[in-house]
């Protein structure tokens, strides 16, 4: 025998499961003070009306628990919907028990502050609007029970009612503002406390991958200088060979480049650069990127265009932007090195770059993680440069947005805030 599927988890379906067993407690309780009023206070009741009321009540929360048994996804409009089910059902039940003079009329509270504290604003003041619009009405039409009705002259709306009504009105319009001004507060507190939780969990990842990257880049010193002095003597052992000299000497020139970047890590991390960016155009400093880039990638081929704008592009920058933006090159050229195509431009707020490749195109299916955890689109990848991309450009105050060009391939779109031209340092 299969198990049944799990009730869904989402905050609408859960405030629904709440709904549904507080629905389920109240009718009960109503259908009790029925009987009690009937057989011992001998109210005089249309009993077959009351306890078709009940009676369809029950249904609809029967609907429910089927409902919820489905994964269907529940939304705020059909929370709506149960909600005024509940004031339409104690509307008829408060028509045939007296209206406005039954004791029990304040229970409309209960799906307003219901509403006030699970629900959007415009919501809330439906509901609110309901209960009391059906209350308004109960004073005026509904079928009397003697045992409550207490006529004071000819007043066909009695003080004391009116001011149930008025207490009503007041108490309806405090519990949707202040309950929902409330409820939302938390609401924001919990969406900070979440986004403050997974900025810590970032960085925390960052440190442990910096640390890691300290202690390679120092391990990686003996290698590489091995192997520069094995392609040494490659080299004069193949002096014959003009095609396998040249190979070598790709091969040295690659080993250089490594061991300069390694350097380069070591010395800026001794000057504390990391924590000083400086000002720079962004026109000449992407300029100079793409070079150092095509130095390591010697087998694209790109286009990059800047936008003919007035004003100057300032761009707050160090080694740390310098190597995201490196990494967003290396993956369009991973996923086609052919025509990659590198776009500038700018207003006055922001420093707009774009990458387009024409490779396969990013999986929808991993698309909103790749940035936020160690999730990579290349076959053999670990995700940890996309991930230290976002925290770098992120860190700068900007944001990495991936899409898949209509055209085929990805558009990488990295937008930075301009920097105050003030502070401008003259490139190195």
């Amino acid at each position: 025998m299969s198990a049944a599927p799990p009730l869904p988890l989402s905050t609408p379906s859960r405030n629904l499961v709440r709904l549904t067993i507080v629905r389920g407690i109240t009718w009960t309780g109503f259908l009790a003070a029925i009987v009690i009023g009937v057989e011992l206070l001998h109210f005089e009741l249309k009993v077959v009306a009351v306890i078709g009321v009940i009676v369809s009540m029950g249904l609809i929360n029967l609907f429910t628990w089927w409902r919820l048994g489905r994964q269907w996804v529940v939304n705020h409009s059909e929370y709506v919907l149960h909600l005024l089910a509940d004031v339409l059902g104690l509307t008829l039940l408060f028509y045939f028990t007296g209206g406005s003079t039954n004791p029990f009329i304040n229970y409309y509270l209960v799906p307003v502050t219901i509403a006030a504290a699970t629900l959007p604003w415009r919501y809330a003041w439906i509901i609110a609007s309901a209960a009391m619009a059906s209350y308004t009405m109960l004073m005026f039409d509904y079928h009397p029970v003697p045992q409550l009705t207490h006529h004071h002259g000819d007043e066909s709306v009695n003080l004391h009612i009116l001011g149930m009504w008025l207490n009503f009105a007041l108490s309806a319009g405090l519990v949707t503002f202040f309950i929902y001004k409330m409820a939302h507060a938390l609401r924001s507190r919990d969406q900070a406390l979440s986004r403050t939780r997974e900025a810590a969990l970032r960085n925390e990842q960052v440190v442990a991958v910096a640390t890691q990257a300290a202690g390679t880049a120092h391990e990686l010193g003996t290698p590489l200088s091995t192997m520069a002095v094995l392609l040494s003597e490659m080299r004069e052992e193949a002096q014959g060979n003009p095609a396998l000299r040249k190979d070598i000497d790709l091969l040295r020139q690659q080993v250089d480049v490594c061991k300069s970047r390694l350097q380069h890590l070591v010395q800026s991390a001794d000057r504390r650069r990391m924590a000083e960016p400086e000002v720079y155009d962004a026109r000449d400093w992407l300029e100079g990127v793409v070079q150092r880039w095509l130095v390591l990638r010697p087998d694209v081929s790109h286009r990059l265009e800047i936008a003919g704008q007035r004003g100057t592009p300032w761009l707050k920058v160090d080694t740390t932007l310098e190597q995201a933006i490196t990494n967003l090159l290396n993956n369009a050229a991973d996923a086609n090195p052919d025509d990659i195509h590198i776009g500038l431009d700018w207003n006055g707020n922001e420093v707009i770059l774009d990458i387009r490749d024409h490779g396969p195109g990013v999986a929808m299916d991993i698309a909103d993680q790749l940035g936020e955890t160690f999730v990579s689109t290349k076959s053999k990848g670990m995700g940890i440069g996309l991930f230290l991309t976002h925290a770098t450009i992120n860190r700068f105050g900007g944001g990495v947005s991936l899409y898949n060009h209509p055209d085929g391939g990805t558009l990488t779109e990295v937008i930075l805030p301009s920097s105050d031209p003030r502070d401008t340092a003259s490139p190195a």
